[in-house]
């Protein structure tokens, strides 16, 4: 994967091969740690990944490379299709292949027949001969790659997994081969504990990457959505038709090739390569892969389309305007990707922990051999019960516990819209009691229309002249109001008037200078009337505004300030009123519905006037309505809103779309962007939602306390076990054998019960 640049850092995803358990995740990291330059690195054990933050200049990837293969593992860097690479083509034969696994049970089977066959009254068994001749190969064949493993953690200083599997059966198989070459007596053996524990660690070590295939199909899912080329239509072409298009017409092109501004053919049922505009054609596009939209959405002239999506019945074409990395599927693939390397605040525990367990372990097991064999006197004894412990403790379910839920809940989650970017989130998500919208695009559809332009100056009454040069004004603005106010002017067949000097005033308006018309040469602004407020015009002009707050509008103003007083001194005036209505969107009473229904408080945030905001939060059932508000006091809300009552302290989320929301999407404990909105105010909150669906706040809220409850299961279980465990393989309740299915099925069903993250689905949408 390319790095991912900022001013000063540099990004770098690496994928590691070789690691068994928490431990090693452990290693890796603090020899990331120690490279100079090195600002954050973290590894994440169920995607096999490592993301690591580093000062630009001071080393370089081969660098990162080469010190994670000292360590003892191995690592390259991460391509685009690297999931799909990993774990859609293992080989029969790998290390954690199938083959292995039939090929060690097809040689134990002789081995722990007899065992199972005893309770019957059958006694038979190999000879001793015959047991060396199987247990061989499954010990320093099938076995091998615990030992390579183990001796390069050891080397390394440190232990991991591997290192107590090789331990453990080399223990056993020792002590079955000096039994074997100094006594007769074959039933006293114990090739096949050896054996059978390393059938179980690799049939564990199978399913648990079975399981991790499926927990990261969110991510091959969308990446099997780029098409592998795409159509591009010869540059002279003149496009006069939808139909009739002939091979000759276009060029069958690599999806790397393909640059802004290509025109792209798309035939029906085709994937859409690029994101874009369409300019001919027309058709139902599905797009319910990337944002979780369960019907087609129909798509004209001037729609934009997001690459990946997938083309209904139309022949369309589509001018290319982000491809590759820059799309918003690679973003979306960017963002959970990101999201499953991180580490939940919780594994921080599992870290230190991990750090010294592999450790603690080899003492105990030393500490259990040397007191069995003073209390039994039976160095056989000894040997098996410490062998029971070092194999049941392996802590492979402690480092799964909490990526493998992070994987499956933000996988099933961005297949229905909503994309967890900090897994920080999940951890506070089942702790909110406030949820805070911005009203404008959150609440309501973001596409307000001019409903009135009312002139506040008797000699300035040319309401066609004021609606070009606060539609001048403008241009170029991506602002709601200024498209509304772009639309009005083409509507009548009016040419807005170009402005010079034009520029945006945060939390006020904009600003500029008309070239030509009435008020050519002057500094005009558009602003809200609540910036007015301190001004001499401020009564006045509220109102005149007051009327269209009472009916929810919002009303800007255009103020002139190079007027002219009758003594010739420059004044500032009011030229005109300027009202826009915006239609609450038709889930917005649900949404705040199904947020009462989970006992959380609802809040909106408005620049309106408090009449207006009041009658659109009464009209949805909002709880406590903010009015009036300029977008840098958004944050310092959210902040009281957060202020701990009577020693509880409140969980405040954000919900918001554009750049002036973004510093109250950080300031709360879960910001949540609508996708509809700005790159910056994605980019500010900790969860996307790919849909400008409200209701989706209270399903991304379910979705992370589900999954914040599947990794606390998850970690109870795997300390539990170990807690249980080790005591009774001890104590001798534990042959090595069940010591090693137990310690298998401890992961296997740690990454199931992750897996039934698989089945939650939306219930408020």
């Amino acid at each position: 994967m390319t790095p991912q640049k900022s001013t000063n850092s540099e990004f770098f995803t690496l994928d590691i091969g070789g690691m068994t358990c928490a431990s090693c995740v452990s290693r890796v990291e603090k020899a990331l740690d120690k490279i100079p330059g090195v600002e954050a690195a973290t590894v994440n054990l169920a995607t096999e990944q490592a993301r690591v933050r580093i000062k630009r200049g001071s080393s370089n990837l081969a660098d990162i490379i080469a010190l994670v293969k000292k360590t003892g593992y191995e690592a390259k860097e991460s391509s685009i299709h690297s999931h799909i690479d990993k774990n859609s083509a293992k080989s029969f034969w790998a290390a954690d292949g199938l083959g292995r696994v039939i090929l060690s049970f097809l040689l134990s089977a002789p081995l722990f027949l007899p065992m199972l066959l005893m309770p019957f009254g059958i006694h038979w068994s190999l000879s001793g001969w015959w047991q060396l001749a199987l247990a061989t190969p499954v010990q320093f064949i099938l076995g091998w790659r615990f030992y390579k493993a183990g001796y390069k953690s050891l080397v390394a200083g440190a232990g991991n997994m591997d290192l107590l599997v090789a331990l453990g059966t080399s223990a056993a198989y020792g002590l079955s081969l000096y039994i074997l070459l100094t006594s007769s007596h074959a039933h006293e053996l114990y090739f096949e504990g050896s054996a059978v524990i390393i059938c179980m660690v690799l049939l564990g070590k199978w399913l648990e990457a079975r399981a991790k295939q499926q927990t990261s199909e969110a991510i091959r899912a969308l990446q099997k959505l780029w098409p592998e080329h795409a159509k591009v239509l010869n540059a002279n072409l003149e496009l006069q038709s939808n139909t009739g298009m002939g091979a000759d017409q276009y060029r069958d092109l690599p999806l790397d090739q393909i640059l802004p501004g290509d025109r792209v053919l798309i035939l029906p049922g085709e994937r859409i390569p690029v994101d874009g505009v369409i300019i001919l054609g027309s058709s139902h596009i599905d797009e319910s892969l990337l944002t979780g939209e369960s019907e087609p959405v129909k798509k004209a002239v001037d729609s934009k389309v997001i690459g990946g999506a997938l083309n209904g019945e139309g022949v369309l074409v589509v001018i290319a305007q982000a491809v590759g990395v820059e799309s918003v599927l690679s973003q979306i693939i960017n963002l959970v990707e990101e999201a499953q390397t991180q580490k939940a605040p919780i594994q921080k525990l599992v870290d230190q922990v991990s750090a010294i367990f592999v450790p603690t372990v080899i003492v105990l097991a030393i500490i259990t051999g040397i007191g069995n064999w003073l209390y039994f006197d039976s160095i056989s004894t000894a040997i098996l019960r410490a062998v029971s412990v070092l194999v049941i403790a392996c802590p492979c379910a402690l480092g799964l516990a909490t990526p493998a839920a992070i994987m499956a809940g933000t996988g099933i989650a961005a297949r229905f819209g909503i994309l967890i970017k900090d897994p920080q989130v999940l951890e506070l998500a089942h702790r909110l009691n406030i949820v805070a919208f911005d009203k404008t695009g959150t609440l309501t559809i973001g596409k307000p229309r001019m409903l009135a332009l009312v002139p506040l100056n008797a000699s300035d009454s040319d309401t066609d002249q004021i609606l070009a040069t606060a539609a001048g004004l403008q241009l170029g603005s991506e602002h709601p109001l200024a498209i509304a106010l772009i639309d009005a002017a083409k509507e009548k067949g009016i040419t807005p008037i170009p402005t010079s000097g034009s520029k945006g005033l945060p939390g006020i308006g904009i600003e500029g200078t008309p070239s030509t018309g009435s008020f050519a040469g002057q500094t005009l602004r558009l602003q809200s009337v609540v910036s007015l407020e301190g001004s001499n015009q401020y009564a006045t002009i509220l109102a005149g505004a007051q009327a269209y707050f009472e009916q929810g509008q919002t009303v800007s103003v255009l103020m002139n300030f190079d007027g002219e007083g009758s003594d010739g001194s420059k004044t500032t005036s009011p030229i005109a009123l300027i009202a826009f209505g915006d239609e609450l969107k038709s889930n917005a009473k649900p949404a705040v519905d199904a947020l009462h229904a989970l006992h959380i408080r609802t809040v909106m945030l408005s620049g309106d006037n408090l009449a207006a905001a009041t009658r659109v939060g009464k009209t949805i059932g909002i709880d406590e309505v903010f009015a009036q508000i300029m977008p840098s006091n958004k944050a310092e809300i959210i902040q009281k809103l957060q202020t701990p009552i009577e020693g509880k302290k409140h969980f405040v989320a954000m919900v918001g779309d554009g750049v002036n929301d973004a510093p109250a999407l950080a300031m709360a404990d879960v910001g949540m962007a609508m996708s509809t909105g700005t790159d910056v105010a994605m980019q500010a909150a900790g969860i996307t939602l790919m849909r400008g669906d409200p209701t989706l706040v209270a399903d991304a809220i379910d979705v992370s306390k589900k999954t914040w409850n599947k990794i606390r299961q998850n970690l109870f279980w795997a300390f539990a076990f170990n807690t249980i465990g080790i005591p009774m393989a001890a104590l001798g309740y534990l042959s090595p054998m069940l010591a090693g299915s137990a310690m298998a099925l401890s992961s296997f069903c740690v990454l199931s019960n992750a897996l039934l993250l698989k089945r939650w689905r939306p219930t408020h949408t």
